[in-house]
């Protein structure tokens, strides 16, 4: 999820588990360890584009992660409030904890998902909720302010505070089952049409959770599909993207072609282009609500001399012309 959304998820974590004994310093020290999990973007200073992106969201959105850096985070913060008898060292610790693991059980719930079992390579991703959502992030901010601004002892501070990981946690709850719905529904539309496919993967459009969409894989390619649960009308699936992938053959022994794989959970096809070769990563689905045409979002370029991969580069999304596509996006929430 986006920064914001994480530390308001650390500091209500942080109010819950020791407000009441130290106040405002444990949602300060929550929402503080709410964001440290993302420092791993970091690392794209200490190696390679490729290999940070295959390491986004790893070591560091691991419940080992929560356990090792928990103690550290509560030695400090107990030297600074050392006056704050209340809270004992044991107390900073469950706090640091459930601010730090927090983080990734709610990454979880986006596409890109998190390592949370690390060393372990599994990845849990439920894929019920956008990476931004104001429906989740602005209540949950609300209580959490509200409930700032009363004194610690006021008994409505914690009722606040836990009225927005209510709320929140409900609409998670409710996303859960719209992702069941939505995809019966496609599977459904998929049968309808006679459509013969191998695998359907489905998550909820930009900013919301009414508008979903769908990669179908085929035994050849991939086509997309939208349904808004106000639709009233036959989903309507686009053409297909030919993987291609046999174009990459040749390479697919290079680490950096494993990589590509790997980060694309192998939902990829390739593109042939004079100069290049694209790698589209399809699991996040296109930009754009025109489906036969909509670039997808997240595609890497890799260029070839004399038979070897010279160089691959990442494409950083195209973000072009955005009033237009949240006018068309709004547009496809109300149904078709």
């Amino acid at each position: 999820m986006d920064s914001l959304t994480q530390i308001v998820l650390g500091a209500a974590v942080g109010e819950a588990v020791l407000g009441k004994e130290v106040g405002s310093r444990a949602m300060l020290w929550g929402a503080v360890a709410g964001t440290i999990p993302d420092l791993d973007v970091l690392l794209r200073y200490t190696t390679d584009e490729i290999s940070s992106t295959e390491l986004h969201r790893g070591f560091s959105h691991s419940i080992v992660f929560a356990i090792l850096i928990s103690p550290l985070l509560a030695f400090i913060a107990k030297k600074i409030h050392h006056k704050w008898k209340e809270a004992s060292f044991k107390n900073w610790c469950w706090l640091f904890f459930w601010a730090t693991v927090t983080h990734p059980l709610l990454d979880a719930h986006t596409t890109w998902g998190t390592q949370f079992f690390w060393p372990f390579e599994y990845r849990l991703a439920y894929q019920n909720i956008f990476v931004i959502d104001p429906l989740y992030t602005l209540p949950f901010l609300t209580f959490t302010l509200i409930a700032m601004f009363h004194k610690r002892t006021n008994p409505k501070r914690r009722k606040f505070n836990n009225w927005g990981l209510i709320v929140s946690s409900s609409y998670m709850v409710i996303a859960l089952f719209l992702k069941w719905y939505t995809f019966t529904v496609f599977e459904k539309s998929l049968e309808n049409q006679n459509i013969e496919y191998t695998d359907l993967d489905t998550k909820p459009s930009p900013l919301n959770t009414i508008l979903w969409t769908s990669v179908v894989e085929t035994e050849s390619g991939y086509r997309t599909g939208a349904y808004s649960i106000f639709d009233t009308q036959e989903i309507q699936f686009s053409r297909e993207f030919s993987k291609n992938h046999h174009l990459i053959a040749p390479y697919k022994e290079e680490r950096v072609i494993q990589q590509l794989i790997n980060i694309s959970r192998g939902w990829y096809y390739i593109e042939e282009l004079e100069d290049r070769l694209v790698f589209w990563d399809v699991r996040f689905g296109q930009f754009g609500m025109d489906l036969d045409n909509a670039p997808f979002v997240w595609s890497y370029d890799i260029f070839i001399e004399a038979g070897k991969i010279k160089e691959v580069v990442k494409n950083q999304p195209a973000m072009t012309d955005m009033g237009e596509a949240i006018s068309d996006l709004w547009e496809r929430i109300k149904g078709n």
